[in-house]
């Protein structure tokens, strides 16, 4: 979605995009794993993992950090000088993500503020899986976006 930095407060309330889907393999996992020193078996060890799990599943904070690529085109800005990340709320990892399994994101305006001669955006982003019901993450991510 493309609009005006001024048209912001018209989009509370509204869906402003789901991406498309993304494979969460073992080779992203053990990168992950490998760059953040994070080599719990439930993560790399795919022979224990699949005898005691059913396989491996992805750490919480790789999916977390798919975040800003999943939704970085849902909502741009003309006239916008620049836009910056200004944390997270409510974060939660609802669903394991198995190795193997896609994942997309789902994006809700829920608030839009003024704040330092811009705007302060929440958005309720949701992380699904392909074929089940509950999500793998929600959160609230706020950005700051300046005209």
């Amino acid at each position: 979605m493309h609009i005006k930095i001024e048209e912001l407060p018209t989009l509370v309330g509204r869906e402003v995009g789901v991406s498309d889907w993304l494979l969460v393999d073992q080779d992203r996992v053990n990168r992950f794993a490998d760059a953040t020193g994070d080599h719990q078996w439930i993560h790399v060890d795919v022979e224990r993992a699949t005898r005691e799990l059913g396989g491996t599943i992805a750490h919480g904070y790789l999916t977390l950090s798919l975040v800003p690529a999943l939704v970085d085109d849902m909502l741009t800005f003309e006239q916008s000088s620049h836009n910056l990340n200004y944390g997270a709320d409510r974060l939660r990892f609802t669903a394991p993500v198995k190795v193997g399994k896609r994942v997309r994101a789902r994006k809700t305006i829920k608030t839009v503020e003024p704040r330092g001669g811009g705007w302060q955006i929440t958005a309720e982003i949701k992380i699904e899986i392909e074929g089940e019901e509950k999500p793998a993450l929600i959160m609230d991510m706020r950005t700051l976006a300046f005209p």
